[in-house]
């Protein structure tokens, strides 16, 4: 009850802010996978012209969201009158003092059908862009189509929709019924698109952006690794243009976007290897196109850390089978499992195709067994998910040096306890 109350209060005080200050632009980023990336991309972009607010984390959730559109911390103890007591105060004082930013970027993110389209009780965006429509918290959803719904509601009750046109099929356009909509995408059957002209994996993407309000072309580097993540740099060219932004600096912008933590970035290994480290969290989507990236690396030997992936419900066996049969023993020196639904339905698949393949339970065992046979200059991918799995602990054991342990996820004090304890109980 008292967590209803104090949602409602919050909704209200963000219908207030922008009622307040009604020049403020609201941009919403939702989907199954890439909503960090995303946004993260959109806020790089958008920072070459205007003022933005945006939560780095996650803070997509009926309390939090309301709380990073505001821009007021998240309370540390969220059953104390008095730390509330102070939220709302800095909320009121939010309220009532000219507007510090222009635009304000926002994830929204969704565990259970209805919550998305709760937002839309309270949120009008500017621009809603949908990143990506795959299984996700399948054990409440049950099918695609009823994830599609739920993250397609976003494009139905903003002003504008922007549509992942690659990740997204072409059967849920039926979900939406706002008309004022385009698309993006890493090739020119979206209206915003860009066309590579050339790739390393150390720089990026050389080439083209192209977007419905440009005369010609403009030129720019994305410096991300994976054709997938090229998508998340164009959602944010095509937002700053639907803002207002000029070419030049939408590309300055775009040139200037990088990966997030955990999210295929690169790290430097040991024996001058190369890590993607794309530990934050794993779907079938993500765990696809992560192996892509990987098969595109010219390196003398490539190793994937696969853990389970988690939330997957019912299809749980079937996904995991289908990442099994993606595993190429012409490209993979090893395929390496991490968790048991990955040892039980992504291994066997992987072993009958031809793949090497070693199954262990934790993370730890997992980055030793890699520490031991990776070659010099060689690569490795660890896709994990976040609950049991925490494959960024692996990563450290085969990182070149300690100090880039801070590139990592869940390195807080209070992650690092709770892995501690994880990892202690399963000695």
């Amino acid at each position: 009850m008292l967590k209803t109350r104090i949602q409602s209060k919050l909704e209200k005080s963000v219908k207030k802010y922008f009622i307040k200050h009604p020049e403020v632009k609201l941009v919403a980023v939702v989907g199954s996978v890439g909503k960090t990336s995303t946004k993260i991309a959109i806020g790089t972009v958008l920072a070459q012209k205007y003022r933005i607010r945006l939560h780095e984390g996650n803070h997509n959730s009926e309390l939090s969201a309301p709380l990073a559109i505001l821009g007021v911390e998240y309370p540390d103890n969220i059953r104390s009158f008095w730390a509330w007591w102070r939220v709302f105060r800095a909320v009121r004082k939010r309220i009532r003092q000219p507007a510090d930013v222009d635009v304000i970027v926002q994830e929204l993110g969704t565990d259970a059908p209805g919550q998305i389209p709760h937002f839309g009780t309270y949120l009008t965006p500017d621009i809603a862009v949908v990143t990506a429509i795959s299984p996700e918290h399948m054990e409440y959803f049950k099918t695609v189509d009823a994830v599609a719904a739920e993250e397609l509601a976003a494009a139905n009750f903003s002003k504008l929709a922007l549509i992942n046109r690659d990740d997204i099929d072409g059967m849920y356009a039926m979900d939406i019924t706002n008309a004022n909509l385009n698309t993006y995408g890493s090739t020119d059957v979206a209206e915003y698109h860009f066309l590579v002209n050339d790739y390393t994996f150390a720089d990026g993407f050389d080439g083209t952006f192209t977007g419905p309000e440009l005369a010609a072309p403009v030129a720019t580097t994305v410096h991300l690794v994976g054709e997938h993540s090229i998508r998340s740099a164009v959602a944010a060219g095509a937002v700053g243009l639907k803002l207002g932004m000029s070419p030049e600096e939408v590309a300055v912008g775009m040139s200037k976007i990088r990966a997030v933590p955990g999210r295929m970035n690169l790290l430097r290994g040991v024996n001058g290897s190369t890590i993607i480290d794309d530990s934050y969290n794993s779907s079938p989507l993500a765990v696809a196109s992560a192996l892509r990236a990987l098969y595109q690396m010219q390196v003398p030997q490539r190793i994937a850390v696969l853990g389970s992936m988690n939330e997957l419900g019912e299809m749980s066996a079937q996904a995991h089978q289908q990442i099994g049969a993606l595993c190429d023993p012409a490209q993979l020196a090893h395929v390496v499992t991490v968790g048991e639904e990955a040892a039980l339905h992504i291994a066997p698949i992987a072993a009958a195709h031809g793949c090497q393949v070693e199954s262990f339970r934790t993370a730890l065992e997992a980055g030793a067994f890699v520490h031991k046979y990776l070659e010099p200059g060689g690569a490795v991918l660890f896709k994990g998910s976040e609950g049991g799995i925490y494959l960024e602990e692996g990563i450290k054991i085969v990182l070149h040096s300690t100090d880039e342990e801070a590139s990592l996820v869940r390195q807080s004090p209070a992650w690092l306890a709770r892995k501690s304890a994880f990892f202690s109980a399963d000695v």
